[in-house]
């Protein structure tokens, strides 16, 4: 007879839907894994109750060592259906079907989705307009054809400009100016630009005609498209309105940061942030500023030093793995390491990180430890060792235990 999953030598038979023929759960002996034909409610019964219960319509499920959909034994498979051909990158629809890998440095990223090879153009790097993935993504957004997007292509007389942070588009923003000859960004705001005052490369002189010299902390610069008007210097602020004293207020003052009258809150103080040197109050409860003080300027960042990962515990103190298969989190303060999903630290051994295949080994199923049938042959797939009803294994051919 076929050798079912355990016999009837508890005092009592676990009943399941027919659903869960190809779930694992193999876990005692003692049970016999069966189901009702008909909705009546589970029934405790004595040891020597089986023939009954197989009587009365229940199914018994013995250990199954055949791949479930999705799944199959490659050549260089490790163990029985170790391979998911809908997710495996090497082995994608079919064993020895390898995706292209994705290069460091590169503009593609390749993944087997549903047991295809899909490739993925990384964000605002590039663009695959062409639809040929075997050159890749082979159009850059700032192309006058494909601006930002593919087929947007733009008119001669509007080139396709970067705005600033990967913003692509065709000719610069309404009220701005293409000017060449501009730092990074080539769109220019000729109503204020000190150095494209009205004009590209118009550049305001600070002393102005030279008839007067500046209040304190002012120079200057661009309005209206006209030079000669009276502005700040960088971080400083006209707080109290007054043009004599100039701008007397640095704006890195808590009741006035980056602004006039920007008051941070309670507890938190005017710093710059890195790395843009921008006046930020810092920090919010519950973090604490990285950084460094000179001479009463403080600059720096705010971290979560309970649960950043790159800040974890104290500043700059981040949690690095190097081993294989594990991944470390900050957890209150420390860093924790953790296996990745399929995988077991079954040695106990940390140098070698979590090194069994525990979504696969049908010695360690789903956790170390666990064992399927070896007798039987029963594969491990996800974590869970293989059953299926016993009449069908016979009816497929299958050996009788």
């Amino acid at each position: 007879m076929l050798r079912r999953i355990a016999r009837y030598s508890a005092p009592f038979t676990l009943i399941v839907p027919a659903a869960l023929a190809w779930l694992g759960g193999c876990g005692g002996a003692d049970v016999t894994v069966a189901e009702m034909d008909d909705a009546t409610p589970p029934a405790f019964s004595a040891p020597d109750a089986e023939p009954d219960a197989i009587a009365m319509g229940f199914t018994a499920y013995c250990p199954s060592d055949r791949c479930p959909p999705g799944h199959t034994t490659c050549p260089n498979s490790q163990f029985l259906c170790d391979t998911d051909l809908l997710t495996d990158p090497y082995n994608c629809g079919e064993c020895g079907n390898a995706c292209r890998s994705s290069v460091v440095g590169g503009n593609e990223d390749y993944a087997c989705v549903d047991g295809r090879c899909v490739m993925a153009c990384k964000e605002q790097d590039a663009l695959d307009c062409d639809g040929v993935p075997d050159n890749g993504c082979e159009t850059h957004p700032s192309s006058d054809d494909h601006c930002g997007l593919c087929g947007n292509k733009c008119p001669a007389d509007k080139p396709c400009i970067n705005r600033g942070l990967a913003d692509y588009g065709c000719g610069c923003r309404a009220g701005e100016l293409y000017c060449a000859s501009a730092n990074l960004i080539p769109c220019v705001d000729p109503e204020n630009d000190d150095a494209h005052c009205g004009a590209c490369d118009n550049a305001c002189p600070p002393e102005g005609d030279g008839s007067e010299a500046p209040p304190p902390n002012m120079y200057f610069g661009c309005y209206d498209g006209q030079c000669g008007t009276l502005k700040c210097n960088g971080g400083w602020g006209d707080c109290d309105t007054v043009r004599d004293n100039g701008c007397e207020q640095l704006l890195l003052d808590d009741d006035n940061c980056g602004m006039c009258a920007n008051k941070c809150p309670d507890g938190q103080q005017c710093r710059l942030l890195t790395p843009f040197l921008i006046p930020t109050c810092m920090c919010p409860e519950g973090q604490t500023f990285c950084g460094a003080c000179n001479g009463g300027v403080c600059t720096g960042f705010c971290a979560d030093l309970v649960n950043d990962p790159r800040n974890c515990g104290a500043c700059s103190a981040a949690c690095e793995v190097t081993v294989p298969q594990a991944s470390e989190a900050c957890v209150y303060g420390r860093c924790e390491r953790s296996c990745r999903n399929g995988w077991g630290d079954c040695n106990g051994n940390r140098d070698d990180g979590c090194e069994t295949h525990v979504a696969a080994d049908p010695k360690n199923c789903g956790g170390c430890g666990i064992v399927c049938d070896g007798i039987a042959g029963q594969a491990c797939v996800d974590g869970q060792c293989m059953v299926e009803p016993c009449d069908v294994i016979q009816d497929a051919g299958g050996p009788t235990r």
